[in-house]
């Protein structure tokens, strides 16, 4: 199936719904172009507030607005469900799939704004144990696993089970490590310790383990410790020099600086340690001669564009840029990328040669640490504690998208950091086994394995047999 444009006018294709695409589709809005947004998901997801979703404070909708609704206003601009699995850049034509259906989208310009996944560093077997933080599905299914802990260990009567129940590990100490680890201590420490009559949840263990030497590599010492700080006083264990070297169902296996290796027993994991980019960025590495580096990222010309095609640019965590992989790189490159698109069309500009070098203006970093405490930096101004946390509410509401989002969310924020509730405590199995299950059909559907009767096994059983 081909997609057709119903008029003559120059057709931008963006690939992915995210900061980069989001932003880049919103700059076209006035462009005499047709905008075709196409993602594999139907939604744009907010991503640095996952982990708040993660842990109840937050509803998925809240974080992840329907990109149709976002973009409903822009009657230049449609959008398509599909995983893109090829880019052709010689006929200029994307090609993407979904539900069986394959469609062919031409293009007159194309942004590729495709992000990135987790990387478990060759280990992709710890992905059944310790869900990472890049999708609502896996926030869902982190929900399920943290509350579902604390109901089993309720419901147990061996010490050596609650334990184990009772311990949290998360893997990765930058911003998104720092934040789980301390709303999993609010949780357990604050917002759980009344509800539960066998278990004490406030002798719950948080463990944080990075590899690097210290917490926060991308922030100032200082600030780091200043962080380190607050989270050892919220009861959380920071171990850093600690790289993971095995993982199962019951625990997770640590090796020291000094060498040695410590076994610790933990039911739930959380993995918040490497991202790897789009396979879109080899793809289009191989396609166009292009550097790939080792987390899939695509050499780009200083413009953005792909080399020996300059109508193809490519933004955010798809692109080997000297740059940290937060969200404001993406929304600047997005902006950028349209902004060159636009001055194309009016004629300031060819597409024949380089534009005007891409320059990333930095607006700083921040963290939560926990209720009414974060860390930010901003150029050379560095703050923290409450006055931390008020900047980072700040700028997290103005880049909410949807004012029904921000609404909702300062909402949620009161009752959660105000209150001791938290609004999203519903988990259910199907949450937490989903993901495996899919995973297996998508096997059998790919090897040709006709599944068992449904009313003979169930999902759950069917991935532990997988995962044994």
């Amino acid at each position: 199936m081909t997609q057709t444009q119903s008029t003559a006018r120059h057709r931008v294709v963006i690939i992915g719904s995210g900061f980069g695409g989001l932003f880049a589709a919103k700059k076209l809005k006035r462009a005499d172009a047709d905008v075709t947004v196409i993602a594999r998901t139907s939604y744009h997801l907010f991503q640095p507030l996952l982990y708040q979703v993660a842990t109840g404070v937050l509803s998925s909708g809240e974080v992840a607005p329907a990109t149709r609704e976002v973009l409903a206003r822009q009657k230049n601009t449609s959008v398509l469900l599909g995983d893109v699995t090829d880019i052709d850049l010689d006929n200029r034509v994307v090609t993407s799939r979904v539900a069986g259906r394959v469609m062919h989208t031409p293009y007159d310009s194309l942004i590729v704004a495709a992000g990135s996944g987790q990387s478990y560093f060759g280990n992709d077997r710890f992905a059944t144990f310790a869900p990472g933080m890049k999708s609502i599905d896996d926030a869902l299914e982190l929900r399920a696993r943290i509350f579902g802990a604390f109901e089993m260990a309720e419901l147990s009567d061996d010490p050596a089970e609650i334990q184990r129940l009772m311990t949290f590990v998360v893997v990765g100490a930058g911003p998104t490590g720092v934040e789980m680890a301390g709303q999993i201590a609010e949780l357990a420490h604050r917002t759980l310790r009344r509800d539960f009559r066998k278990i004490d949840t406030t002798k719950t263990r948080i463990l944080l383990l990075d590899g690097a030497p210290r917490i926060l590599a991308t922030f100032r010492e200082k600030t780091a410790v200043k962080a380190a700080a607050r989270l050892a006083k919220i009861g959380v264990e920071i171990r850093t020099g600690a790289m993971v070297t095995d993982m199962d169902a019951t625990g997770i296996t640590v090796r020291h600086e000094d060498g040695s290796e410590e076994r610790v027993e933990s039911t739930c994991k959380v993995w918040a340690a490497g991202v790897q980019a789009s396979p879109l960025g080899r793809q289009l590495g191989e396609k166009a001669g292009a550097d790939v580096d080792r987390a899939g990222r695509v050499a780009v010309n200083p413009d953005l564009t792909l080399p020996g095609h300059p109508e193809v640019f490519v933004v955010g965590d798809l692109a080997a840029l000297a740059l940290p992989g937060v969200a404001q790189v993406a929304i600047q490159g997005g902006k950028f990328a349209a902004g060159r698109i636009n001055d194309r069309l009016k004629g300031k500009e060819s597409d024949r040669a380089f534009s005007k070098p891409f320059h990333y203006f930095d607006k700083g970093d921040m963290a939560t640490i926990s209720r009414f405490s974060a860390i930010a930096e901003i150029g050379r101004f560095t703050f923290s504690g409450f006055v931390g946390w008020l900047l980072w509410l700040c700028v997290h509401l103005v880049y909410l998208t949807g004012f029904k989002s921000k609404v909702t969310t300062l909402v949620h924020w009161t009752v959660s950091f105000v209150g001791r509730g938290r609004s999203e405590r519903v988990i259910t199995e199907q949450q937490e086994h989903a993901r495996m299950a899919l995973e297996v059909l998508h096997e059998e559907h790919e090897h040709g394995d006709e599944p068992p009767p449904a009313e003979s096994r169930r999902d759950s059983e069917v991935v532990a047999d997988r995962a044994r």
